[in-house]
């Protein structure tokens, strides 16, 4: 009976790193639109917000939306990070950082040099793209006019059983011009369902729209995210 007690005492610590381990989470984003990652004006003359295409990472998926005024950039949101105490307390640093250098040519913060790297990349991205879309208007007076008749809005996150679902709307005047998913459950009725969602709302300019059969869920999300978005535009 002595010689069980270590065996027991050493099973019961080997079990110790098995319970305490707690993998991190990560979503998967499928974007669907009709531009790719997604460039609107918010209705002030000049202004851009950028959504960029979600970064996926070891850590877990990172997603940035970015405000400039001309090429200046003004506030930088974002809407996926991984769920870590590291990340938690880099992003503000590389948001201020980001402010001050107005490029993505920031440091790395210690101890979340993934999150940092996928930042910076996700931020040198929606620069590039303002710059594309800065340049496309200057050359193109009617273009510009009507990027500055466009609104982008930002749906509610609806959580549901399945996952998160969020849209984000661009609206021309009071036409839907096109929908982006910034969060959506990560299964293959979703990725079916997404493309049909949009093309039904595109054409009804509206969410009155059909539920798509074996994406219940989903469907009954996006069509309450995409109703907030139409009431918040107002």
């Amino acid at each position: 009976m002595k010689r069980a007690i270590p065996v027991v005492v050493l099973s019961i610590a080997g079990l110790v790193p098995v319970w305490l381990y707690q993998p991190s989470a990560a979503t998967s984003t499928v974007q669907t639109t009709t531009p790719a990652p997604s460039t609107s004006s918010s209705g002030t003359s000049g202004t851009n917000v950028v959504t960029t295409t979600t970064i996926d990472t070891e850590k877990g998926p990172v997603q940035l939306q970015v405000t400039f005024a001309g090429t200046k950039i003004t506030a930088v949101k974002m809407l996926q990070q991984p769920d870590h105490p590291q990340t938690t307390a880099a992003v503000p640093q590389l948001v201020s950082e980001t402010l001050e250098a107005q490029s993505a040519d920031i440091d790395t913060v210690s101890g979340a040099t993934i999150t940092s790297d996928a930042y910076k990349e996700s931020l040198q991205a929606a620069i590039d793209n303002n710059a594309k879309t800065a340049a496309k208007a200057s050359s193109s007076p009617s273009a510009s006019a009507t990027e500055e008749s466009a609104k982008t809005v930002d749906g509610t996150a609806v959580d549901t059983e399945k996952g998160t679902v969020q849209v984000q709307v661009t609206f021309e005047g009071d036409k839907i011009s096109a929908v982006t998913m910034l969060q959506q459950p990560n299964h293959p009725q979703t990725t079916a369902a997404v493309p049909q969602l949009v093309s039904e709302t595109l054409e009804a300019q509206s969410a009155d729209i059909d539920t798509v059969s074996g994406a219940t869920i989903t469907s009954d999300g996006y069509k309450e995210s995409l109703q907030a978005a139409i009431d918040a535009k107002g």
